[in-house]
């Protein structure tokens, strides 16, 4: 792939663009949404739901990034069942008791100032990366021990392959828990319309459940959910199927998938190739998905990843170039290492995508949107409680 030196479009210095002038900008439209900008919020695990639920923490978290002008806000994964937490403290939405809570941060984004705010769910099971501790730099990631509120004996997969020594072994799912599983999905969107959520978004990628079942590198069964491509992408079509019927025909589905396996380095192993997602793209695409996500990984930890600045985003061309020529209208989102105002601009002019999907960026700064816009000298309304703090001083309100 190639990593070619990033080039800005931003306008002369002191040349004013309005939104209109830039896609980054432009608000857009997905079946009933619209979204006032193409920056996105990724889903980041935050490990702070007690029994599953929703907290303050995420009406602060996802508030503020909607506050300061974010497209959308995409919740962290939420699990489907319990026992599909990748961790205790993980999200989830398997019980009505869960909805308050979600409903209470979706309240708050709808009711800022000038109704921009929009926020989305993501929708996941863990498969066999689950029952373990959060995931933080500098700490033991480990299984967690019944005593301490684990389940050991719950954890399921595509088939009994570890994903490392030090996780759990899990069971072959049954054709009946994969069904399970399937109506868990659906079930779950269906709480999350009862939130008020805008979209949803179902977590393909990364190696966990259904993101397993997908690549041959993890999934060895050998019946109508194995063996073949068909056999393979089948749970995430039945899942697709089961958000569609419990969504209004409005709400936009998205799906984040891995893009590839990253394990060209062992041609003979069978695995996920950008061939393969971008057949199963144009399959989703018949099936009411209107936006493929597009990552990369965690299905082996073997995997070679080359980061450059367009380690995804050429997957997501990719698709996205194949998704035109064939006809299809569903969107393409980018996500990863996009970290920089002119790269996101370059995404979206070079057609690339049609969004970008940030996360580490908006931990570090939440206001990212502002930040840009003003390293592309693109005017953007200011929230009346801040408007005293841009720095140009025609948005300035006067004291």
């Amino acid at each position: 792939m190639s990593s070619k030196p990033i080039t800005s479009n931003a306008p002369e210095e002191g040349q004013k663009h309005t939104p209109s002038q830039t896609k980054l900008f432009n608000p857009f439209q997905i079946r009933g949404l619209t979204l006032r900008n193409r920056i996105i919020v990724a889903p980041m695990g935050m490990y702070s739901s007690p029994n599953g639920n929703f907290t303050d923490f995420h009406l602060m978290h996802h508030g503020h990034f909607t506050f300061r002008g974010a497209g959308m806000s995409i919740i962290e994964v939420s699990a489907v069942t319990a026992s599909g937490r990748t961790s205790p403290e993980d999200a989830g939405l398997w019980d009505d008791s869960q909805i308050p809570g979600l409903k209470k941060v979706v309240d708050y984004v709808h009711a800022q100032e000038g109704g921009g705010g929009k926020i989305a769910i993501q929708l996941g099971h863990a498969g066999r990366k689950g029952g373990m501790t959060p995931i933080y730099p500098g700490r033991e990631h480990h299984i967690v021990a019944k005593d301490d509120g684990g389940w050991e004996d719950e954890i399921l997969g595509a088939s009994a392959v570890q994903f490392l020594p030090s996780y759990i072994m899990p069971k072959e799912m049954s054709g009946e828990q994969i069904r399970e599983v399937v109506v868990a999905f659906g079930a779950a969107a269906a709480r999350a319309v009862k939130a008020g959520v805008d979209a949803i978004e179902v977590h393909g990628a990364h190696g966990y459940l259904i993101s397993s079942f997908l690549s041959p590198i993890a999934n060895f069964r050998t019946d109508a959910y194995g063996g073949s491509f068909e056999n393979r992408i089948r749970i995430l079509l039945e899942v697709v199927q089961s958000i569609r019927s419990n969504i209004p025909d409005t709400m936009p589905l998205f799906v984040r998938i891995s893009a590839v396996d990253w394990m060209e380095h062992e041609p003979s192993t069978p695995q996920w190739t950008i061939q393969d997602s971008v057949k199963l793209s144009l399959i989703l695409s018949d099936l009411g998905v209107d936006v493929i996500d597009v990552s990369s990984g965690g299905n082996n930890p073997e995997q070679k990843i080359l980061v450059t600045p367009y380690y995804q985003i050429n997957f997501a061309a990719a698709i996205r170039k194949a998704l035109k020529e064939a006809g299809k209208t569903m969107l393409v989102a980018a996500v990863g290492s996009i970290d920089n105002a002119a790269l996101a601009t370059e995404v979206l002019d070079e057609e690339k995508a049609d969004m970008v999907l940030v996360a580490r960026e908006f931990m570090r700064n939440p206001g990212l949107v502002y930040t840009w816009a003003e390293q592309l000298n693109v005017q953007l309304p200011w929230p009346r409680q801040y408007l005293r703090a841009p720095r140009d001083s025609k948005l300035r309100a006067t004291i």
